[in-house]
């Protein structure tokens, strides 16, 4: 149970990461309902007014606290992520599993850290970052983001627009087109609430791939050994593997995202406002955001895992080992797992494109929007945020350019997780610089176990980028 709200009002003693990581009883307890066990007696006359499914289920107390980190984390799966676990699984097995395992604290911390501060400032982390930050070098390191983002855009329409002509069989280009324009029309014209939800109902898309693993075969042992590292790979190319799955896990896109969101979570509820101006928020507000983002960080890694092992199972047990897209992945799976396990397959490509697209263009306009001082927010029409909007304009429409461009998609996606992991660095060192300080942060800043997994995080990225950059360049 939380202790009384005035230890939230600034008293010293308080520690506000005793809420971010302490153990999981709260959640037990909202799954179960154990939190409102009393007996009640009910008439006809409230039988009658009773709300239906869709009322009680937007109420239900953990659903309530799902939001921003569960699509932030559903979004980190996206086609060119599952092109990268899918590599993984095909090309060693299950030797690789323990990655996405080492993975998760590590993710799930700095996503709680890019939530914390924009819950607890009410400001996104490109205008934190230029408080920390030379403003040229802040600049910089966005252009850098905007850039990798748009390529990564480019190449997941690519791949939806792929896996729609596997399914369907025709017109490739018409298909991306239309997921292009489809997800430019949404961030556009819908309202922010209603886009919201409309993303969190496509995080269902994901479950596709946990699916696909009770129609194969699978041999647990040997998924064991992977998940704990039993199966070692000294090699470049597990080198370079184990790089990518990282830069695909932790990315800058999903920082910026993160906590973008809980700044318009903030400004669309008139009760609530920055942790810094109402302390007495912060008991609920950071359980929520513990839960929602452990929780998003958790789907994120399950349905890597779940991709991995269904690609070990099948193409890596039958010697197909090169994949360079997600839908190479799933044209390879349809003669070896049926046409049933094919098509899971590519319509989780475009379930997980039409989430992560948004997400990727819209981190862009953020960051981009809030380090120049534009006006910031999905639920803004377009007219009322001009720089805001054309920023995400350019980047969905750039990227379809690739799309039609002489430019390899595999070699602009390869190149654009070299800017990110680049990038990923200094702004992960900002980030935790943010967090770690009084002056920004209050009492809210991050204290040693939280800011120890945020640093260790930004240490494993920089490590990360470096091996990356050695291997390819030796």
């Amino acid at each position: 149970m939380c202790p009384p709200p005035a230890l939230y009002a600034g008293q010293d003693g308080f520690d506000p990461e005793t809420w971010v990581t302490q153990a999981a009883g709260p959640l037990t307890t909202e799954i179960i309902g154990l939190h409102d066990a009393s007996p009640m007696t009910e008439t006809k006359s409230q039988s009658r007014t009773r709300p239906g499914l869709r009322s009680r289920l937007h109420g239900a107390p953990l659903l309530g606290k799902l939001g921003p980190g569960l699509i932030t984390g559903a979004a980190d799966d996206d086609p060119s992520g599952i092109a990268t676990y899918s590599q993984g699984g095909a090309q060693f097995g299950y030797g690789l599993l323990w990655t996405l395992v080492l993975t998760f604290p590590l993710m799930a911390a700095i996503q709680m850290v890019s939530a914390l501060v924009g819950r607890v400032t009410g400001r996104g982390l490109a205008h934190n970052m230029a408080q920390v930050m030379p403003r040229p070098l802040v600049m910089g390191l966005l252009a850098l983001l905007f850039v990798a983002n748009t390529i990564n855009v480019g190449a997941d329409l690519a791949a939806m627009g792929a896996a729609a002509k596997l399914v369907l069989g025709f017109n490739q280009h018409a298909f991306t087109l239309g997921f292009a324009f489809l997800s430019l029309g949404l961030q556009l014209f819908i309202p922010y609430r209603r886009y919201a939800r409309f993303l969190t109902v496509l995080t269902f898309s994901l479950f596709a791939y946990v699916a696909l693993m009770f129609l194969l075969p699978l041999d647990w042992a040997a998924i064991g050994g992977g998940l704990i590292g039993l199966q070692p790979m000294p090699s470049e190319q597990a080198a370079t593997t184990i790089v990518a799955i990282f830069g695909t896990t932790i990315s800058p896109y999903l920082f910026f995202w993160q906590s973008s969101q809980e700044v318009e979570e903030v400004d669309q509820k008139p009760d609530e406002k920055p942790l810094l101006e109402a302390p007495r928020q912060a008991p609920q507000a950071i359980e929520r955001i513990r839960i929602d983002t452990i929780a998003g960080m958790a789907l994120s890694n399950l349905i890597g895992l779940a991709i991995m092992i269904a690609t070990a199972a099948t193409l890596h047990a039958h010697g197909v080992t090169n994949i360079n897209s997600a839908a190479d992945a799933a044209s390879a799976l349809k003669p070896i797992a049926g046409r049933f396990a094919f098509s899971l397959f590519a319509l989780g490509i475009i379930g997980t494109g039409l989430l992560a697209v948004p997400v990727l263009a819209g981190s862009a306009g953020y960051a981009v929007a809030d380090a120049a001082g534009w006006k910031t927010g999905l639920d803004n029409m377009p007219w009322q945020a001009r720089g805001f909007y054309s920023v995400i304009g350019a980047a969905v429409l750039l990227g379809l350019g690739i799309d039609w461009s002489p430019l390899d998609p595999i070699k602009a996606l390869y190149w654009s997780a070299v800017l990110n992991g680049v990038v990923a660095v200094p702004m992960m060192a900002a980030l935790m610089v943010v967090a770690c300080s009084r002056r920004k942060m209050g009492d809210f800043r991050a204290r040693w176990v939280l800011g120890g997994l945020g640093w260790l995080s930004t240490a494993v990225m920089a490590a990360a980028t470096v091996t990356m950059l050695y291997v390819n360049l030796k």
